[in-house]
């Protein structure tokens, strides 16, 4: 029952990890609040994987509402055995854990990469990818953001943010990823293993 608990708790904490990616995200489209860069597509390709939205944001709610779902106590028994049918909920908890991993994973990679490559603005010589071929040395050195002269304040917009969706995705692959291990302990070390009673054979 503690068990459960605990794991009630955890798909629980995916739901509010999933909605702010989905805020985050679309704080991105906006530089400084600013819609007109989202229509002209002047954002950074990245912006436009909807990592934060999709991936970490809509298919993590439903990744935590069905985990949700299968710890509750009011689950359809699949068999006619209460130990089967506990079993078989186990490896559906299991399997949407691991889409729940494959999901974030793909936010925290991209969000990844959209942060090192840096943000699409106007320089000096036109729109471009000012920081792309620094290896992210620009992270650590402001001097170098003032190459980016509009959106007014977009490299410490992206940097943020995308900061953001790295630390919320790392967290919902680390809460799936704790509940892949302990299902599959449950597993593999019987703790809802078939006891057959001397006598019955």
């Amino acid at each position: 029952m503690g068990s459960q608990k605990c794991g009630g708790c955890l798909s629980g904490l995916l739901i509010p990890l999933a909605l702010w990616s989905i805020i985050v995200n679309i704080l991105l489209y906006f530089p400084n609040g600013q819609t007109s860069y989202a229509s002209s597509n002047k954002l950074t390709n990245y912006v436009w994987y909807f990592e934060g939205i999709c991936f970490s944001g809509i298919m993590m709610l439903i990744v935590a509402t069905v985990l949700l779902a299968l710890e509750s106590d009011n689950n359809y028994k699949c068999c006619q055995s209460e130990n089967c049918s506990k079993k078989y909920m186990t490896l559906l908890s299991m399997i949407f854990s691991a889409l729940g991993i494959a999901f974030s994973g793909y936010c925290l990679v991209i969000s990844a990469l959209g942060l090192v490559q840096g943000p699409y603005c106007r320089t000096l010589d036109g729109w471009e990818y000012v920081f792309e071929g620094t290896a992210g040395r620009f992270l650590t050195d402001s001097s170098m953001w003032t190459e980016c002269l509009e959106p007014a304040h977009v490299v410490e917009w992206n940097i943020i943010l995308f900061s953001i969706l790295i630390a919320l995705s790392g967290l919902q692959v680390l809460v799936c990823l704790i509940r892949v291990v302990t299902q599959l302990s449950k597993i593999l070390c019987g703790t809802y293993s078939v006891i057959i009673q001397p006598g019955i054979i």
